[in-house]
């Protein structure tokens, strides 16, 4: 069931899950996963250890970062540092994403931002570097929090303790 649009390269080795979604123009490392039900959209690379759990929305031109410190004259030889996205997470269009950070589930990457930082759960980030600037429900609306609790339109329950969101 996954579908994979024209002038892609998904090199052998690469895990890819099922009804998945892959954008022309992008290209896909051998030591990837990507889960089940991950839509990609176009011209983004996913390189070597990025792991992209179930549900994760990917917008247009997104860019995975491999290296903190990269130098032509010394090349790391697949010496690259992991990244995970948490499953249900959405990363908007020409979102950064450095490497050796974790992208919390339910999570909202805001379109153009630099995250250089591990984004916690149902967390909205924006910005350059990203911060936090509200939460969000696993189906997309954003929560309002009162004395730390939150119940979505639909019917999900959220408890928040500082910067941890929780679904109860």
């Amino acid at each position: 069931g996954t579908k994979i649009w024209h002038q892609c390269q998904i090199q052998a080795g690469a895990d890819i899950g099922k009804n998945c979604m892959i954008g022309h123009n992008c290209f896909i490392r051998p030591q990837t996963k990507i889960g089940n039900g991950v839509k990609l959209e176009s011209n983004i690379d996913i390189w070597d250890f990025v792991t992209l759990e179930d549900n994760v929305f990917v917008g247009p031109s997104a860019v995975f970062t491999n290296d903190l410190n990269p130098r032509a004259a010394f090349p790391k030889h697949g010496d690259w540092i992991p990244t995970l996205v948490k499953k249900g997470a959405s990363i908007g269009a020409n979102a950064t994403i450095v490497c050796g950070i974790t992208i919390g589930e339910c999570s909202f990457v805001g379109a153009g931002t630099v995250v250089i930082r591990d984004v916690p759960d149902y967390a909205i980030v924006v910005g350059s570097p990203a911060r936090v600037i509200g939460w969000m429900c696993e189906c997309g609306k954003k929560l309002e929090f009162k004395q730390n609790k939150a119940t979505c339109e639909c019917r999900r329950t959220y408890t928040k303790s500082e910067d941890i969101v929780k679904q109860i």
